[in-house]
C-alpha cells in the first residue's frame, strides 16, 4: 500500500512539474504552429468597480490561454496598487516569464508596461520614445517560439493619449529602434489611435500590417466601448490571409477590453 501511495505521489509531482515547465520551453516544429497573443491595458488592475484586483486580471488572462501578453498601465511597487511588482505577480500566477519597462517613477515605485511570455525571453529591450503628456517607452521582448524556428519580437505599445502629433513622433522613434530587426515583429497594445490615424499610417508605410478584428472592434471604455484604440500590427509574416483579432467581452476588470489573436508561426 505504501509503495502504491508513493508511486501515485511521484506521478502527481511529475505531472505538476510537466505542466509548470510547459510554460518555460519552445515548441517543436511538429507542435501547433500558431501563437496566441493578448494585448490588455489593465489600468494597474483597477476595475470599473474601483477595486485593484490582480487575481481578477490573472483570471481574465487565464481564460484566454495566451502564449504571450502585452500589458499596459502596469505598476511596480506603487502605493496605489499595494506596493506590488505587478508583472512579476501576474507571471507567477500564470506560470509565465515576465519583463517590465518603466515609463517613469511614480508613488514610490515605477509605472510602465510589461510582457508575459510562456517562452524563455532571449532579450528584453526598452525603447525610449518621444515625450508626450507623460514619458513613454515601448517594451520589446525577443523569444524563439519554435525550437528550430526564427526569433520573434513581441512589442508592448502604449502611446500618448492626448495628441496625434505626440503619437506620430513616438511611432517614428519605434520604427528607428526596430529598423535593424530582420526577424518577424508583432506590435500589440494601446496605440490610443483609431484606424486611419497618422501614427498607424506611418507604421503601415514602414512595413507593418494592421491586423483587423472580427465583429465589433471597439475596446474602450470597457462597459460600452466607443473607440477602437487597441491593436495588433505585424511585420515579417508571410500571411496568405491576415489573421483576425477578437475583442474579449470583459467589462469590469479594467477600463479597456483585452484583444486576442491566433497568428500562424513562420518556420
Amino acid at each position: 500500500m505504501r509503495a502504491h501511495f508513493a508511486l501515485r505521489f511521484l506521478t502527481t509531482v511529475l505531472l505538476v512539474q510537466s505542466v509548470f515547465w510547459a510554460g518555460s520551453s519552445s515548441l517543436t516544429a511538429t507542435e501547433a504552429a500558431t501563437l496566441r497573443l493578448v494585448a490588455y491595458n489593465m489600468k494597474h488592475g483597477r476595475g470599473m468597480d474601483n477595486r485593484v484586483d490582480l487575481h481578477r486580471i490573472a483570471s481574465v488572462l487565464r481564460k484566454l490561454k495566451p502564449d504571450m501578453v502585452a500589458l499596459q498601465e502596469v505598476d511596480h511597487s506603487c502605493t496605489r496598487s499595494g506596493k506590488v511588482h505587478q508583472a512579476a505577480l501576474l507571471g507567477n500566477l500564470l506560470g509565465m516569464h515576465h519583463s517590465f519597462g518603466k515609463f517613469m517613477d511614480f508613488q514610490g515605485g515605477q509605472y510602465g508596461l510589461a510582457v508575459l511570455s510562456r517562452f524563455p525571453v532571449q532579450k528584453s529591450t526598452r525603447h525610449q520614445l518621444a515625450p508626450g503628456a507623460e514619458p513613454r517607452c515601448a517594451l520589446e521582448v525577443t523569444v524563439r517560439p519554435i525550437s528550430s524556428g526564427p526569433l520573434l519580437s513581441f512589442v508592448s505599445i502604449h502611446n500618448d493619449w492626448t495628441r496625434e502629433s505626440f503619437r506620430t513622433a513616438q511611432v517614428s522613434d519605434l520604427i528607428a529602434g526596430l529598423r535593424e530587426r530582420t526577424h518577424p515583429i508583432i506590435l500589440a497594445g494601446d496605440f490610443n489611435a483609431e484606424p486611419g490615424a497618422d501614427s498607424l499610417v506611418k507604421l503601415k508605410n514602414s512595413g507593418f500590417l494592421f491586423l483587423p478584428k472580427t465583429k465589433d472592434p471597439r475596446t474602450f471604455p470597457s462597459p460600452a466601448p466607443r473607440l477602437e484604440i487597441d491593436h495588433f500590427m505585424a511585420r515579417g509574416f508571410p500571411f496568405d490571409r491576415p489573421p483576425l483579432a477578437v475583442v474579449h467581452d470583459e467589462k469590469i476588470a479594467s477600463d479597456h477590453r483585452p484583444i486576442v489573436i491566433d497568428i500562424p508561426l513562420p518556420e
